[in-house]
């Protein structure tokens, strides 16, 4: 049985939001914890995803960590670095930040995983491509991965599209909507206080 392991990113450098994405507050908790703890729920293992300069954050050291590599940068950076890490693996990948991810969302993917594609994921509901930041990533897709990679491919979305993978439609559209300026952070929280979450 391949095992099924969680991978939160949070390895980004939150320009455009220009303070770290990863602890702004969803509720009462940064929603780096909201989502590691909605992913590991769901899987034997889970770790985050960081550079190597963000290791010592206390925010991300409370959390079992993978590191990414030399010479990669981006979200592809620490999937590959998850999958080297455990290469017979099967991935949950979940962005640190989706503030309206929930549950139901997570587990409409999981009850939908196809083992024989690469990966399964949702298809965006702006543009019908894959969304590659909450997504099963399977063992088989990791040598794909590593020939786009060193070919100078940097975009997960762009290698989804590119290959044989499940899409879903989900149920809750607004659950992949990242935050990355202030005022899509705004709108999120708006949503969620209507929801009695925030």
């Amino acid at each position: 049985m391949t095992p099924l392991y969680g991978l939160v990113l949070a390895g980004g450098r939150s320009s455009r939001m220009r303070t770290d994405k990863a602890a702004l507050r969803i509720g009462e908790r940064p929603q780096l914890d909201v989502a590691f703890e909605l992913v590991a729920r769901r899987v034997a293992k889970a770790w985050v995803s960081v550079r190597p300069e963000q290791r010592a954050d206390p925010l991300r050291a409370a959390h079992a960590q993978v590191v990414d590599g030399p010479g990669v940068e981006g979200p592809i950076a620490g999937i590959i670095a998850a999958q080297a890490t455990a290469p017979d693996a099967a991935w949950l990948v979940v962005a640190c930040d989706l503030p309206l991810l929930d549950a139901a969302t997570l587990d409409q993917l999981l009850a939908a995983r196809d083992t024989s594609r690469l990966a399964t994921a949702f298809a965006s509901t702006f543009d019908g491509l894959p969304e590659p930041l909450c997504a099963i990533y399977e063992p088989a897709s990791r040598e794909p991965m590593r020939r786009y990679v060193a070919a100078g491919g940097f975009c997960p979305r762009k290698f989804l599209a590119g290959h044989e993978v499940a899409l879903l439609s989900p149920a809750n559209a607004r659950a992949l909507d990242n935050a990355n300026t202030p005022e899509e952070l705004a709108a999120a929280r708006s949503a969620l206080a209507a929801r009695g979450v925030a």
